[in-house]
């Protein structure tokens, strides 16, 4: 024990030390595909080797092939933040090593995942008495959603649109549902004027991936609950914002919805990966995922979250959400939220200013989508990408290219947004 006391301050002043010198690093891995699969030896360790030895590894071999999400000028997708209480969750959850899958299995994952889903809600003024359990990804959270729509109107058509994440359309291959487009407005909005007669559940989305528009929630949930038809939320990115009052618009409509998604890992500065979703429908995904063997002991009065879900095998991803709330608490993360919103709003502001540059779409968040007229917005994203001093992406929108601009980082400052600004203005051809 007195080697891992000794191996744990390394790694403590390891990840301090990262932290810290994070934004000095470039942003994009600058190496080639291969270097480091071929740095690495072809064959495992026989003998034993200590901590320091592989953690220099780390530093010398891996880390330059790194992409440093944790950068403070990473603006690609949407940016985010493993944070300090964070990056503590989850060292106690290593440390701890349960699995979260029974009330049996781990009272205290199972009790405070309940709670932690229960206070998040009324930070973003979901109703009260949902049922909450957390998934690892949007991606899970989808397949789970209509897995239990399924139970419901098994056969039919899952519509999302045309901007909604292809995680939507995975997860409908995944259980055996066809998947159509919904083409959307002028404002990049899923349109509400589609046939449901064939549909199982309709997909609407809080802030798409492409351009953050917030799709019409109130009017598609009228629609479906009059066609009997399964409503999903998709506000992995966007919904972290209303914990700010003034941005809770974003989730108008929900409370009719039949379930909704929210990712802290994307905007509410818990490390990868925490997803958390919400139904009013929890028998629908008990009878989508419930199964008891003897083996598997249960206990009639708790509840067993595995049962609510694809997975067995259930991380305690509570713990660090917990940490993050509290050690944040709700101003603290209102804060950070609203700095980010300010600071898209300036970039937007200097792209409207400057002559040949527009912006492309509505920014009511942390994201800017915007272009260069009559330049390639791919070529200028790798260029500006290749200094290593910012990481943006690109999206292609009302059939062009734009780059796109996430803020989501909680070291993100002016700074480091006017150089990201001005490296980019260098980089058109």
């Amino acid at each position: 024990m007195s080697q891992f006391r000794d191996d744990l301050s390394l790694a403590s002043g390891w990840v301090a030390d990262y932290l810290e010198r994070v934004r000095d690093l470039p942003v994009v891995s600058q190496v080639a595909p291969g270097d480091i699969r071929s740095a690495l030896p072809a064959s495992p360790p026989e003998a034993p080797e200590d901590f320091a030895t592989v953690l220099a590894d780390l530093e010398q071999v891996l880390l330059p092939g790194v992409t440093h999400w944790n950068h403070p000028r990473f603006f690609a997708w949407f940016a985010n933040t493993g944070s300090e209480p964070g990056v503590l969750g989850e060292l106690l959850t290593a440390a701890l090593n349960v699995n979260v899958m029974t009330w049996l299995s781990s009272p205290a994952g199972t009790e405070l995942e309940v709670t932690v889903l229960d206070w998040l809600a009324q930070l973003l003024g979901l109703p009260s008495g949902l049922h909450g359990h957390i998934e690892d990804t949007a991606s899970t959270s989808t397949i789970a959603v209509l897995a239990a729509a399924r139970t419901l109107r098994p056969g039919g058509v899952v519509y999302a649109s045309e901007q909604a994440n292809f995680v939507v359309e995975k997860a409908a291959r995944l259980v055996g549902l066809e998947y159509r487009e919904v083409e959307v407005d002028s404002e990049f909005r899923m349109r509400a004027d589609f046939p449901l007669d064939d549909a199982t559940a309709v997909v609407a989305t809080a802030g798409t991936t492409g351009t953050t528009s917030v799709d019409p929630v109130a009017t598609l949930a009228a629609r479906c609950a009059e066609a009997g038809v399964w409503l999903h939320v998709d506000a992995a990115y966007a919904g972290s914002a209303a914990i700010c009052p003034e941005l809770r618009w974003c989730l108008d409509g929900c409370e009719h919805a039949d379930s909704i998604v929210v990712n802290p890992h994307k905007w509410l500065f818990t490390p990868m990966d925490c997803s958390t979703l919400w139904t009013r429908r929890p028998e629908a995904f008990h009878d989508a995922f419930a199964i008891r063997r003897d083996y598997m002991e249960s206990t009639d009065a708790a509840l067993d979250l595995k049962d609510y879900g694809p997975a067995l095998g259930r991380r305690f991803r509570a713990l660090k959400l917990w940490l993050v709330l509290r050690m944040y608490g709700a101003e603290g993360l209102r804060a950070l939220i609203r700095e980010h919103v300010r600071l898209a709003q300036l970039f937007a502001s200097w792209v409207d200013a400057e002559p040949g540059w527009e912006v492309a779409a509505p920014h009511p968040f942390s994201t800017v989508c915007f272009h260069h007229a009559g330049s390639d917005s791919d070529e200028i994203a790798r260029r500006a990408n290749a200094t290593g001093k910012l990481f943006v992406s690109t999206a292609g929108l009302g059939g062009r290219t734009v780059i796109r601009l996430a803020i989501g980082n909680g070291q993100t400052t002016e700074d480091d947004v006017r150089l990201a600004w001005e490296v980019l203005c260098a980089s058109v051809p």
